[in-house]
């Protein structure tokens, strides 16, 4: 279901929106916010719950590995996208679950008129790193419907 109300998300969004997400926000377009789920260093899988506002998308990026690695997105409350380089974009709703493969290039976020989160779990790996790329086309994500 789209949110556009915030009062409405903030019910539905179980995890918790957390805090603006400042570290990472150069590769954001629009704001989002970060709710740490597991201790930095107290558990091999970091999970985190992801909250874009409406319009609010990450850039293409790709997760490294020499082994293993990956990401797992668990869609929790809103509306979004995923969509990987060369395919068309991919519709999320909650309680849908995204395997993202090591060495895919791809981006995330909300749909232009809902608020969305989803749980985002950083797969182990060796030599696990992130390269972050290019922002999403703006006449591209305004298109999707």
């Amino acid at each position: 279901m789209r949110i556009s109300s915030r009062e409405e998300f903030d019910r539905q969004n179980i995890f918790g929106m957390g805090a603006e997400n400042t570290a990472f926000a150069r590769y954001f377009v629009g704001n989002s916010y970060l709710n740490p789920l597991t201790e930095a260093g107290s558990c091999a899988v970091s999970l985190t719950n992801v909250t874009f506002e409406p319009g609010c998308r990450n850039n293409w990026h790709i997760h490294h590995a020499k082994s293993g690695g990956g990401q797992i997105l668990i869609c929790t409350a809103g509306e979004g996208w995923y969509q990987e380089a060369g395919k068309p974009a991919v519709s999320l709703k909650p309680g849908m679950v995204v395997t993202i493969p090591p060495e895919v290039k791809h981006w995330h976020g909300a749909k232009k008129d809902s608020w969305f989160s989803h749980i985002a779990i950083e797969v182990p790996g060796e030599g696990t790193s992130n390269e972050w790329l290019e922002p999403v086309d703006g006449a591209a994500y305004d298109g999707l419907e």
